[in-house]
């Protein structure tokens, strides 16, 4: 083998915590799967500063929330997606408050903290409607978070209710909202979205309302879901627009990776496994210098690939999903307890302890 003293700086870089550019991810990418775990769990421990009684790189967090979906209903049909209906469908649905009550009050009973909440573009919902319910939510459960509505759905809102993203998130936050998911992300490549969800928020719009929640002083997630149509340069643009944002508004707490899941879609494009999810895992995380938290996704992967996901650069295992409804639909239904949880992140020899949406400490 002939020696390579440029991959020996990347390395070293990569060792020592430097920001590396697209064209040494791309290098990356390329190394054997255990050198680049290697290098994202060392870069995990670089990350994490000891938040935690001084011992950060020990503890591994989770939450204990639930994601509801208010409407199944959605008229931007993405074709990765099994989950949303069109008004007509017999199995098309809104949740009412009642409905929506049990959920939480089931959710409190388990010593969860907060809901995500999500749903389709439903073209009929009143805005008046989505400030009720948060209002609702806020004053029968006040110290609930409610972490709600992806970047998707406030270009959904903006684009209905016809009024500026900033008057919208104000509004919503003023009726209870706490924080934003990242859902909606996928890959921020115009030419791969146009392909996979034609109809749906373009890269420019997703970052504009992160942007806009983060000057208002919301905190969001960040998320990718790959393995689709998208090529690894796809990926790691969109990892460099993330990251890009993030140096600019300083608002994501975590980021989290997914694999596309076909099953009941109309996406038709090669799946991959567990190789490929640890590998862009790896690389996210060396590659998102600017971000403390990767989480383990493992209602994809399993629970035994989520606890491996550990070594390769995630510090949180994200929550025991009391409830899940789109993955699931795509073919996904692994579930996870709190027990699970603290055996999986203890084999490895780490503390488990359960956390709120901005990774405090829980009890």
């Amino acid at each position: 083998m002939i020696y390579d003293a440029s991959l020996d700086e990347l390395l070293q870089k990569v060792w020592t915590g430097g920001r590396i550019d697209a064209a040494e991810a791309k290098r990356l990418y390329t190394l054997p799967l255990e050198e680049l775990g290697a290098l994202a769990d060392r870069r995990r421990q670089l990350a994490k500063t000891p938040d935690f009684d001084g011992r950060g790189n020990e503890i591994v967090t989770y939450i204990v929330d639930r994601n509801i979906n208010y409407t199944n209903v959605c008229n931007v049909y993405c074709k990765f997606c099994a989950f949303y209906r069109t008004e007509k469908e017999a199995d098309a649905y809104v949740i009412t408050l009642p409905e929506l009550d049990k959920k939480i009050e089931e959710t409190l009973a388990c010593g969860g903290t907060q809901m995500l909440i999500q749903g389709g573009h439903h073209p009929k919902l009143t805005k008046q409607w989505y400030l009720d319910l948060l209002s609702h939510v806020k004053n029968k459960f006040p110290g609930f978070n409610i972490h709600g509505f992806s970047p998707s759905e406030f270009i959904h809102f903006r684009e209905v209710f016809n009024e500026p993203l900033e008057t919208l998130i104000q509004d919503f936050v003023k009726a209870g909202l706490g924080s934003i998911p990242g859902g909606g992300g996928e890959i921020l490549v115009d030419r791969v979205r146009q392909r996979i969800a034609p109809l749906k928020a373009m890269s420019d719009d997703w970052l504009e309302v992160m942007d806009v929640a983060h000057r208002l002083g919301l905190a969001s997630s960040a998320t990718m879901m790959f393995g689709h149509v998208e090529t690894v340069e796809d990926r790691i643009e969109h990892l460099e627009r993330l990251r890009a944002q993030q140096d600019k508004s300083k608002g994501f707490t975590a980021f989290i990776a997914w694999t596309f899941q076909a099953e009941h879609t109309k996406l038709r494009a090669p799946t991959v496994g567990a190789h490929e999810y640890l590998r862009m895992q790896a690389l996210s995380r060396i590659y998102l210098d600017n971000f403390k938290n990767v989480q383990s996704s493992w209602v994809t992967q399993g629970l035994e690939i989520g606890q491996v996901a550990l070594k390769y650069g995630a510090n949180d295992l994200g929550s025991i999903m009391l409830e899940e409804n789109v993955v699931s639909q795509a073919g996904a239904t692994f579930r996870m307890t709190v027990p699970d949880m603290h055996r999986l992140i203890q084999d490895l020899g780490l503390e488990p302890r359960q956390r709120n949406n901005w990774y405090q400490l829980v009890n």
